[in-house]
C-alpha cells in the first residue's frame, strides 16, 4: 500500500494528496505543474494527537523500506517484495522498533522549514537497516551457506518521524499519547536533536522541455517525461531534466500499447562476455549462437516497469536472449507508450540478478563468479516494445513477453 502525504502547493499554498511513488505535483486551485526532487530519501512525519509547543517535541526517525529484494545464493535465486520501517535512533529508550500499519492508515505530511521541532539523529546506518529488510523478508543464508549475490532493486526509502512529546511524567508518543519512557529511564539517555536541516528540502522544478519550451507530458508516478512537440524524453536529474535516448521497435497494425525497457549495454570481462555469442556460451543456453551474434555488444534488457518479481525477471530473461529480433529505430512520442517507473539505476541493479535468471548451469558456473562480476562500458538506452491485446494479458510478439494487465496495473503501487 502507498503512503498519502499532504504536500502544500510551492506557488498558492493550496493542499495537494500525493503517494510515495509520486513525482509530478498538480494543484487543482492554480494549475501548476512541477516535478519533485530531493537530496536523498524524501522525509515525512506522522501527525500529532493535538498541537503542542515545539519546544518539547522531538521527532524520532525511521526508516522505511518498499521494494523487491533478490537473493542468489547456494539454493538458487530467491526474492521477495518487503514493506518494512525500522527505528533509526537507538539511543532512545522505548521507542518502538517498528512503525507497524501507521504510515499506510495516517496521512503523512512532509517536513519543511516551517515543521518546528527537534530533530533526533540518526544513529543505525541505512545499511544495517536493509540487512533487517532482508531479514524480515527471510532473504538471508543459512549458517554456512554461501552468498553470491543480493540486490534491492525498485526500492522506495524514506524517513518516517515519530512525534515524541517530553513532559514531566516521561516521555510520550505523539500520535497515541502513551507512555515510552519514564524520568527514571530518560535519565541514561538524553534527548539531544538538531533543527531542519537544508538539505532535507524537497525542491520543485517545472515540467518544461528543455528543448523547444513545450509542456512535458507524464503520469504522476513517472521517472521520464516526454515531450510530443519535439519528441524528446527527459528524466529527472539532480539539478533538473536529463535527456533520455530512446528509440522503438516498429508495431503493426494490431499493436495496442508500447511498454518501455532499458537497454543496458554492457561487457562483463570476469566472464568473458562482451558479445551476445558470448552471453548465450557463458550461460549455456540450450541453442547454438548464430555467427552474426559475435559482432552484437551485450545488451540485457530491464522492464522499464514495476513489476512482481517473478514477472520482472521472466520478462527480462526473454527480452535478454530474444535481443536479436528487436531491431529498435528513431520514432514519434505516441499516446500508447506505457510510462517508465523504473529509473535507470535500478536497471543497473538488475543484470547481474538477470545474468544468474538467465544462466541454466547458474549455480555450477555463474552463480559463484557474481561476487568478482564487474559490468564495464554501460550504456542506457530506453526502447518502447510494441504489444498486442490477448485479453487478460499484453504479448510483445517478437520476444513472447506476456504480461498481465492486473500485474502492470498493481506494479505501479509496489
Amino acid at each position: 500500500m502507498n503512503l498519502r502525504i499532504e504536500q502544500g502547493c510551492p506557488q498558492c499554498g493550496g493542499p495537494v494528496e500525493l503517494t510515495e511513488t509520486d513525482r509530478l505535483l498538480t494543484c487543482s486551485f492554480c494549475g501548476i505543474r512541477n516535478y519533485l526532487q530531493g537530496n536523498g530519501p524524501f522525509r515525512y512525519v506522522l501527525p500529532m494527537a493535538k498541537p503542542l509547543r515545539t519546544d518539547s517535541v522531538f521527532l524520532a526517525p525511521y526508516l522505511r523500506f518498499k521494494g523487491t529484494i533478490y537473493l542468489v545464493s547456494e539454493r538458487g535465486l530467491s526474492h521477495r517484495v518487503v514493506d518494512t520501517t525500522q527505528a533509526a535512533a537507538a539511543s532512545v529508550v522505548g521507542l518502538p522498533p517498528s512503525l507497524g500499519v501507521r504510515p499506510q492508515a495516517m496521512r503523512l505530511r512532509r517536513i519543511d522549514a516551517d515543521t518546528r521541532a527537534s530533530y533526533l539523529p540518526r544513529q543505525i546506518k541505512a545499511g544495517a537497516i536493509l540487512t533487517k529488510a532482508a531479514a524480515v523478508g527471510k532473504l538471508t543464508v543459512r549458517t554456512g551457506e554461501q552468498l553470491f549475490h543480493r540486490a534491492y532493486i525498485g526500492e522506495s526509502l524514506s524517513y518516517i518521524y515519530l512525534p515524541l512529546v517530553r513532559k514531566r511524567q516521561g516521555v510520550f508518543d505523539g500520535v497515541t499519547d502513551l507512555l515510552l519512557a519514564t524520568p527514571e529511564q530518560l535519565s541514561k539517555t538524553s534527548l539531544q536533536g538538531r533543527s531542519f536541516q537544508e538539505a532535507w528540502q524537497v525542491r520543485f522544478f517545472p515540467t518544461i522541455c528543455p528543448q523547444c519550451g513545450a509542456g512535458l507530458e507524464g503520469a504522476t508516478d513517472c521517472q521520464v517525461m516526454v515531450c510530443v512537440h519535439c519528441h524528446t524524453t527527459w528524466s529527472f536529474a539532480q539539478e533538473g531534466l536529463a535527456a533520455v535516448d530512446w528509440r522503438l521497435v516498429p508495431g503493426s497494425a494490431a499493436t495496442r500499447l508500447y511498454l518501455p525497457f532499458w537497454q543496458m549495454h554492457a561487457r562483463i570481462p570476469t566472464l568473458a562476455i562482451n558479445s551476445f555469442a558470448d552471453f548465450v556460451e557463458r550461460t549455456n543456453q540450450p541453442f547454438l549462437p548464430r555467427p552474426l551474434w559475435g559482432e552484437q555488444g551485450m545488451s540485457f534488457w530491464v522492464p522499464a516497469i514495476k513489476l512482481r518479481p517473478k514477472i520482472f525477471l521472466q520478462a527480462s530473461r526473454q527480452a535478454t536472449l530474444s535481443q536479436w529480433r528487436l531491431k529498435p529505430v528513431t520514432g514519434r512520442i505516441q499516446k500508447l507508450f506505457f510510462p517508465v517507473t523504473l529509473p535507470e539505476a535500478e536497471a543497473r541493479q538488475a543484470i547481474k540478478v538477470i545474468l544468474a535468471a538467465a544462466a541454466t548451469a547458474g549455480p555450477r558456473l555463474i552463480f559463484p563468479a557474481l561476487p568478482q562480476v564487474r559490468t564495464t562500458d554501460v550504456s542506457a538506452r530506453l526502447v518502447y516494445l510494441p504489444c498486442i491485446d490477448k485479453g487478460h494479458d499484453w504479448v510483445q510478439p517478437e520476444t513472447g513477453v506476456a504480461i498481465g494487465k492486473n500485474v502492470l496495473r498493481l506494479g505501479r503501487s509496489m
